[in-house]
């Protein structure tokens, strides 16, 4: 979910090399309309079920960038399990996405 939402609110796609803030569908249905994908929720919806065209869709999407975390790291030489920021979070990671928003 939390995927979602930095997508909607941070999104961008290539065209033609260049990139482009997705605003509105128009800009992913003239990039991605010989594919079947018209929309956003197509968009997603191809990329988190792995579907047929998931290498265009994938390709389409521009990397984006999170900010540093509110309140920044408490501890970053300790691990996630001993009480520290860094290692694998597991389910607690949309939180940390969330707090990077």
């Amino acid at each position: 979910k939390s995927g979602i939402n930095a997508e909607y609110g941070r999104g961008f796609g290539k065209e033609n090399g260049l990139r482009m803030p997705i605003n509105d569908n128009s800009v992913i249905e003239e990039s991605l309309g010989k594919y079947c994908i018209t929309s956003f929720e197509d968009l997603i919806h191809e990329i988190f079920t792995v579907g047929p065209h998931f290498k265009q869709a994938n390709n389409f999407l521009w990397h984006f960038m999170l900010s540093c975390g509110k309140g920044g790291l408490r501890k970053v030489n300790n691990h996630f399990v001993e009480g520290g920021d860094f290692g694998n979070r597991e389910r607690f990671i949309n939180n940390m996405v969330r707090n990077m928003n």
